[in-house]
């Protein structure tokens, strides 16, 4: 497949010779990025897509929509499986960064083509072209539903109804090459203006302007924090500005890797941004707005990224024709129940992080039933048989291992037992035995089954008449014959166990008394 930028196409998706290269000292304002311990994470195996692929977003199914620049298609990618799926969507020419509006339709701005595809998510078909002048570059849904599409090339933006997927009153002015747009919790949208060094505040209720915000470098794309902040990504000065949404002000910038040219916030509040220069992605945690770790390796030229409610990352790569899928190691947060007996078959929940695509193992055994929720925070799991004693809980993913060591721990249960005993069958006068045995049937409470090869003892008033142990049926037998006298004596008689521990569990003592019958 070839991989190279294809032809034509504007400055949109074209790298250009950008200042800043090499990172610059830093800025008043800019915070250290020795932020945090240094993760070693690696992307498992990219996804193909096809030529040149750009934005992405999540479709109501939870699959994953990739548009194709140099293709002029869409993809869909199965995110249970990380495989495209169904066949290519065509578009118009060059689509760049897609947004899914409420309604379940998908909005694609065709950069060359000069209109918006818009999509049916639910069967993946193309409902209407909006023909859309000025280079249409990345959509992003307003508070109303409707839709805001930057022009590139006409420094503006364009709301779309989309009940009717029309264009709906005037453009709204922007600075000069406007790109990426988000909507902060106040309804401001932030759309960065990239040949302006700059991003302009619209007021979505009424769309009108209310300031441009100056000081930045080629910002290309912007993303809102669970704290109402934007962060903003600068290809040229390769760090993040972080603008305070309430007084419209840059606040701090974090310095990422080179050129980062996407940027997207995800469910744990980390920010990410897909660096195009270094070929990698940067981690923030936007509560401290410090770097993570170190850069993540991904595909080439990375372009823009999201994320899944389960926390994955995925990543589009437009020079190598695929999409990297970023899956960090799991955490282990709790066990529930943390112990159970030695036979396994309890039903443990675990809660935690990362936790998709998820195998079990405790006390080095695997455990089987393992389900997990949407968001990769919670699985449940039935246990293995397993050693009396604590034993490690061990989860692996594709994104790695983590051991709550002493997780959960195996005792040996107790089970309540029963014992029944026969009457004597005997005759009182003159003294006569009909059955010369006495029985009696052990039995455990728990399982239902009988219990063999444990000692039952027979006795009369204070008498031992003898001491059997039950045979496979559970059932003890002593002869009365020679013991008939203390039977009638004590009106019957007496049988106990006295309790056992058995490989596999703990049984628990009973006792019976039978009388005496003539048949």
């Amino acid at each position: 497949m070839d991989t190279s930028l294809q032809s034509p196409t504007q400055d949109l998706l074209r790298t250009a010779s950008l200042p800043g290269q090499m990172r610059p000292t830093a800025e008043a304002h800019e915070v250290s990025r020795a932020a945090g311990p240094a993760l070693m994470i690696l992307a498992i195996a990219p996804i193909p897509v096809g030529s040149n692929p750009v934005g992405l977003a999540f479709i109501p199914s939870g699959d994953l929509y990739v548009a194709n620049s140099g293709s002029s298609n869409v993809f869909t990618i199965d995110t249970a499986t990380d495989t495209v799926i169904g066949a290519a969507i065509p578009t118009g020419t060059t689509p760049a960064w897609l947004t899914v509006a409420p309604n379940g339709n998908a909005y694609v701005p065709n950069n060359i083509s000069n209109n918006v595809t818009v999509i049916d998510t639910a069967t993946s078909t193309v409902l209407t072209t909006i023909p859309l002048s000025g280079g249409p570059a990345a959509a992003a849904v307003i508070p109303s539903g409707n839709v805001y599409v930057s022009r590139f090339g006409a420094n503006s933006v364009q709301e779309i109804d989309t009940t009717t997927n029309t264009t709906v009153g005037a453009p709204i002015p922007t600075g000069s090459g406007p790109v990426g747009i988000a909507v902060a919790p106040n309804g401001k949208a932030y759309v960065a203006n990239r040949n302006g060094n700059s991003v302009t505040v619209i007021n979505t209720a009424t769309a009108t302007v209310i300031t441009t915000i100056p000081g930045l470098s080629q910002p290309n794309f912007v993303a809102i924090a669970p704290n109402g902040n934007a962060y903003v990504a600068n290809i040229g000065s390769n760090n993040v500005s972080v603008i305070d949404t309430t007084t419209d002000t840059i606040i701090t910038t974090i310095p990422v890797g080179t050129n980062p040219w996407g940027i997207t916030v995800g469910p744990d509040g980390n920010a990410y941004t897909a660096n195009r220069g270094s070929n990698n992605v940067s981690v923030i945690d936007t509560t401290t707005n410090m770097v993570v770790g170190a850069p993540i390796p991904v595909g080439s030229q990375p372009i823009a990224l999201v994320v899944a409610p389960n926390n994955k990352v995925y990543v589009s790569n437009i020079a190598s024709a695929n999409v990297s899928v970023i899956q960090f190691p799991p955490t282990i947060s709790t066990i529930t129940p943390n112990q159970g007996p030695i036979t396994g078959g309890t039903v443990v929940t675990i809660t935690g992080t990362n936790l998709t695509g998820a195998t079990v193992d405790i006390g080095g055994n695997p455990a089987t039933g393992v389900t997990v929720n949407s968001t990769g925070t919670q699985l449940t799991a039935t246990t293995p048989p397993g050693a009396a004693g604590p034993a490690d809980v061990t989860v692996t993913t594709p994104g790695g291992s983590t051991t709550l060591v002493g997780g959960f721990t195996y005792f040996v249960p107790v089970h309540a037992t029963s014992l029944t005993a026969t009457p004597a069958l005997s005759k009182l006068f003159p003294p006569h035995v009909y059955f010369p045995f006495l029985t009696a049937t052990l039995t455990d409470q728990v399982t239902g089954l009988p219990v063999p090869n444990q000692p039952i003892l027979f006795k009369a008033g204070s008498n031992v008449l003898g001491i059997a142990n039950t045979d496979a049926q559970g059932v003890a037998r002593v002869n009365e014959t020679l013991t008939l006298t203390l039977i009638l004596l004590n009106h019957g008689y007496e049988v106990s166990f006295a309790g056992a521990v058995t490989p596999t569990a703990i049984l628990s003592p009973s006792s019976a008394h039978a009388g005496v019958i003539e048949p």
